[in-house]
């Protein structure tokens, strides 16, 4: 069972206050990974196309690794 109430960002920062630094910690890393995970998640969409396959890809880097190493001989 699922139950929401309003809470506003000002009792938030009020409860959190009253817990120990240890679980105030736990909590920081906890919306810190969410948000670096949102964010990722933002840009690899942002990105994300279906113009050049995985395949264009490494045929290119194969040509290039191909060009460095016959500069080095």
């Amino acid at each position: 069972m699922n139950a929401t109430i309003d809470i506003s960002y000002n009792q938030i920062m009020f409860l959190l206050e009253q817990l120990p630094k240890r679980s105030q910690l736990k909590i920081g890393k906890a919306l810190t990974r969410q948000n670096i995970r949102a964010e990722l998640n933002h840009f690899l969409d942002a990105f994300r196309t279906d113009e050049i396959s995985e395949e264009d890809i490494l045929t290119k880097v194969k040509a290039v690794r191909r060009k460095r190493y016959a500069k080095k001989d």
